[in-house]
């Protein structure tokens, strides 16, 4: 999968056994394989303005071929073959996601667009692809999202612990798992952002030198505006209950534009983004997860764990919570979300519903994804 930063594609190799509950996992092996040259570039260009129905066609074929070619050159350095490949689950790469309903010729209208032409993955594996995993949801009156709870629920409940699971990628997103409680009374939802705010910027200000603020390090050198702050915290969307969701078309270029102009220090402006990103997440506890359970412990994955300017803050605002990683679980906390799609892509293949109507708001659980048998 590539994520909402855009940073990469990420390719988990994972055995699977058992069904339901009682799914067995192992992670064989994880490999973070770059963009080829101009191909990010192209990504965010095609999200962030208006453009072509031929320039869509275009990236989404490219990007199959760019993710096939991912697939082999992980399973080149894991040592493992493609022969031994049974299953693909590609989540692909977010272009569009609109969650609520916007009237369409006169009709409401939820979409979300994932793209990368599984087909292309299809022939390089020698193997069926699960992929457009968010469609089946929205069409059940769901966000589409967040679907990581299904897995979350799989890998990390406890019969007498709480947990809440939190992934700080682009977007942040966490699933709250109440000690004992089945998968119906999860709460799930995208807290606001991740890493995507800070990232721009560091971009932006090091004239593309660097591409997000590794460990925390330029935030560090500043303290954050809390004017700022205070503004961008008065944003509806944190005071919207649950099941919610969000995406670049709220956090995107154009929000993290708007904060260059503010003419402030490039340590405070970083500082400032990694701070929302830690307070919203603390936000979101304590308003929709707090008056349902105690957080015994938050477990964190994705690229905002190895950033200190959002897991100090954390830390600081959840004392009697004891905060670690998945790495903790045998599972990098930079491999779960691939991981999870792996989860999710067997059971489509299974024809087993793995979306969570309490975490996406749908009507109802439904098979999710769309399968792509393997290339003749």
């Amino acid at each position: 999968m590539s994520g909402t930063s855009v940073d990469g594609i990420d390719v988990a190799l994972v055995e699977i056994n058992g069904e339901g509950q009682a799914i067995a996992i192992e992670v064989v092996g994880f490999e973070a394989i770059e963009f080829p040259n101009g191909v990010r570039d192209e990504v965010l260009e095609v999200t962030g303005s208006a453009t072509s129905c031929g320039r869509i066609s275009q990236l989404n074929f490219l990007l199959g071929r760019v993710f096939g070619d991912a697939l082999a050159t992980a399973c080149k350095r894991l040592g493992v073959p493609l022969g031994r490949l049974e299953l693909v689950g590609s989540h692909g790469q977010t272009i569009y996601h609109q969650a609520e309903p916007h009237l369409v010729r006169g009709l409401p209208v939820s979409s979300t667009m994932q793209v990368g032409e599984p087909a292309y993955i299809a022939r390089v594996a020698g193997a069926p692809v699960v992929s457009n995993f968010r469609a089946a949801d929205v069409v059940a009156g769901g966000h589409g999202a967040p679907l990581v709870p299904f897995a979350d629920y799989i890998l990390f409940r406890d019969a007498e612990v709480n947990r809440v699971t939190l992934n700080i990628g682009g977007i942040a997103n966490l699933t709250a798992i109440p000690a004992g409680a089945g998968p119906e009374r999860l709460i799930a939802f995208d807290t606001g952002p991740g890493n995507m705010v800070s990232d721009y910027l560091v971009e932006a200000l090091t004239s593309g030198g660097e591409r997000f603020d590794r460990g925390g390090r330029m935030a560090a050198q500043g303290e954050p505006d809390e004017d700022l702050l205070a503004e961008l915290l008065d944003d509806p969307y944190y005071r919207a209950p649950a099941p919610k969701s969000t995406g670049r078309e709220r956090y995107g270029a154009g929000f993290s534009a708007s904060l260059l102009k503010r003419g402030l220090a490039p340590e405070v402006l970083v500082a400032s983004a990694a701070q929302l990103t830690a307070r919203t997440i603390l936000l979101g506890i304590d308003r929709l997860v707090r008056p349902v359970m105690a957080v015994d412990e938050l477990i964190v994955s994705g690229g905002g764990w190895h950033n200190l300017a959002i897991i100090e803050p954390l830390r600081d605002g959840l004392p009697h919570t004891r905060v670690r990683s998945t790495d903790d679980f045998g599972i990098g906390s930079d491999a779960k979300e691939a991981v999870a799609f792996a989860i999710l892509a067997y059971e489509a293949f299974h024809h087993r519903p793995a979306n969570l109507p309490s975490a996406t708001g749908a009507d109802r659980p439904v098979v999710l994804g769309s399968i792509t048998p393997t290339y003749a």
